[in-house]
């Protein structure tokens, strides 16, 4: 779905939200671990903390600080799986669903604002 954007207004637009996320109070997080956030609650799970390494090219303690910083902010948990205890579990919660709902809608308002 295209948005009708040219790159500078898609530039700005980037810097608009950055510039909100770092004026907010709620975690600053890096362009990695937004990435794995959103791969986690945009993508069907399971997710692990290999299959993320893979995903994003990565090693697996590259994923597991990023988890750490993350799960500092209960915005993903992590377990073993029952099944395959080698494998690591990455599960979404409350907290980083509405964290993540609150970075659509300011996407969305800011974008609106753009062109003005």
């Amino acid at each position: 779905m295209a948005i009708g954007l040219t790159s500078g207004e898609a530039l700005r637009l980037w810097h608009a939200v950055h510039m909100h996320f770092v004026r907010d109070e709620g975690p600053d997080l890096s362009a990695r671990q937004m990435a794995i956030l959103l791969i986690i609650y945009l993508e069907a799970p399971p997710h692990t903390v290999r299959g993320l390494a893979g995903k994003l090219a990565v090693s697996k303690p590259v994923i597991t600080r990023a988890l750490d910083s993350m799960g500092k902010h209960d915005l993903v948990t992590r377990r073993r799986d029952d099944h395959d205890r080698r494998n690591v579990l990455v599960q979404r919660t409350v907290k980083g669903a509405l964290f993540l709902e609150r970075v659509g809608d300011t996407l969305r308002d800011l974008a609106r604002h753009i062109r003005t």
